[in-house]
């Protein structure tokens, strides 16, 4: 694991560049990360794709200065929500790159609606609510959600794996649910069973419980964990002996959990998921972005490829900078240059076109991954299929898929819609 105090000496090099510029005209953005908590290793590697970025394309908008004030947070709605409100009330910002997490994401898009003048930039969130659910127009998200993260994954588990029953493990709060609500749609209407969905608090400890509650005649388990909780699942899981295929959500087989120390994680090995991203896609836009997450920072201050929040901050402060220079840095008659140029960008990302639809969601690419050893003891997520122009439907007709509900412990059902 990355240690904290790198990513704020980075984050306070950032601070003190400014300086240099002083007599320089600014534009104020406002970034938040879950830097504490269970998240915390997934917001450290969000700043460094934030950092990448921003090295990558630079710091200005014509003879503007972006200026970046980072706020800290621990996941939990209020404290993205106070963190947002600092940034605005105390720091100035005019524009907001936030949040990481699904729950954040919910309660800075509606306290978005609240501040109709400024811009919000979603980081990484990925529940659903956040764009599909009355969204505020004054909120992009240039990242697909977590259902979006699953396409592919059902019917690759059904049709290639030959599973038929599966149970989930997950994290009990929005983005998960938006997880499992993916595979769930997908695995059942390809004709698989769910038979078991276990919910447990974000920052467990103690799986002991849950995992004497696995039913034996399932052929996977879907683990829908990040962070602290995945390892500490991956732990307690081998040392109780447990043999069945492995499924993951995005942030189980991302690199904040396959470099994590000890032998534990190699319970992966093999395991199918899907995401955002994969490790070992050869497209160059891709290579590209990897060389320069790497050139960034010292092999022990990073992990080997970036995270998917890595991936997340880059797309999104990639967004954001274009579009301001389409407008040349104009933020005047409430940024409404500004929103309209970010709604309707289109950007080369480094995992795949992305788009925004008319709730300022991204469509964008999927991938169905399997981890892998490279033969040198680091894992990796290789590239199974890629699927792209995945919508926030699914490839629903519209009207079918507000049908089913929204995405909780329970729904979506396990049938066929």
């Amino acid at each position: 694991m990355v240690r904290r105090s790198s990513v704020l000496i980075a984050i306070g090099t950032i601070m003190l560049s400014t300086t240099a510029f002083a007599q320089q005209q600014k534009i104020k953005v406002g970034v938040t990360a879950t830097l504490e908590g269970t998240y915390t290793v997934l917001g450290e590697d969000g700043i460094r794709g934030f950092q990448t970025a921003l090295n990558v394309l630079g710091k200005t908008v014509g003879d503007k200065e972006l200026e970046f004030v980072i706020a800290s947070t621990d996941a939990t709605p209020d404290s993205a929500v106070r963190a947002v409100r600092k940034l605005i009330e105390q720091d100035k910002v005019q524009i907001l790159l936030s949040p990481l997490s699904g729950d954040e994401g919910i309660a800075v898009k509606n306290f978005a609606k609240t501040h109709p003048e400024l811009t919000f930039v979603n980081a990484a969130s990925g529940a659903q609510e956040t764009t599909y659910v009355d969204p505020a127009p004054n909120f992009f998200r240039y990242n697909m959600d977590g259902a979006q993260w699953q396409v592919g994954l059902g019917k690759y588990a059904y049709e290639t794996k030959g599973y038929r029953k599966i149970a989930t493990v997950g994290e009990d709060y929005s983005f998960i649910y938006t997880q499992v609500f993916g595979l769930v749609l997908e695995f059942c209407g390809a004709g698989g069973q769910v038979t078991n969905r276990q919910w447990v608090p974000l920052g467990t400890k103690d799986f002991a419980s849950v995992i004497a509650a696995l039913p034996d005649d399932v052929d996977a388990i879907y683990l829908g964990l990040g962070g602290a909780d995945a390892v500490n699942f991956l732990n307690q899981y081998q040392q109780a002996g447990g043999k069945a295929h492995l499924m993951g959500g995005s942030i189980m087989i991302d690199q904040t959990i396959l470099s994590s120390k000890g032998s534990a994680k190699n319970a992966l090995i093999g395991t199918i998921a899907a995401s955002g991203q994969a490790d070992t896609w050869d497209d160059p836009g891709w290579q590209k972005f990897v060389k320069a997450y790497q050139d960034a920072f010292p092999p022990n201050k990073r992990f080997p490829s970036p995270s998917l929040l890595a991936t997340n901050y880059y797309d999104s402060t990639m967004a954001l900078i274009l579009a301001l220079r389409q407008v040349n840095g104009d933020l005047s008659d409430n940024q409404a240059k500004l929103k309209d140029a970010l709604a309707k960008i289109e950007i080369d990302a480094p995992n795949g076109k992305i788009k925004l639809d008319s709730n300022r969601q991204a469509i964008g690419t999927n991938f169905v991954t399997e981890v892998v050893d490279d033969g040198k003891g680091a894992l990796f997520s290789k590239v199974v299929k890629v699927i792209p122009n995945v919508n926030q439907t699914l490839g629903y007709d519209p009207a079918v898929f507000a049908k089913i509900g929204l995405p909780s412990r329970t729904v979506p059902e396990c049938k066929k819609y």
